[in-house]
């Protein structure tokens, strides 16, 4: 594999940086789904809104919501997590270069 994981292409760089806002966007609309479906539970509402607490703590960690500390040199690794977060396909990187999505797709299947 000729690709360097660690130094992505630039044009790589540059589709990633403006993708990621729109992926974070879609997932934090799929999360807003998931936490209406708490909210309408038939529970408590201490339950529900202890569930929800724990729900969000957990999820403000992921990668999908996070936007901080992005650079080209975390680029690889940050798209890993996208992809085991499930915020993206490998579809979504359709336009990437062709090098990077066969690194990904190696990752991926090691």
């Amino acid at each position: 594999m000729s690709y360097n994981a660690l130094c992505p292409l630039e044009t790589d760089w540059k589709l990633f940086r403006k993708n990621l806002p729109i992926w974070q966007e879609n997932y934090m609309a799929q999360l807003n789904r998931e936490y209406q479906g708490i909210l309408a539970q038939k529970k408590s509402p201490s339950a529900i809104f202890w569930e929800l607490e724990k729900r969000i703590r957990r999820d403000k960690t992921m990668t999908g919501v996070i936007g901080d500390g992005m650079s080209r040199s975390n680029m690889s690794r940050q798209v890993f997590e996208l992809l085991h977060e499930g915020v993206i396909t490998l579809e979504d990187l359709s336009e990437f270069s062709e090098e990077f999505q066969e690194t990904v797709k190696w990752v991926m299947n090691y």
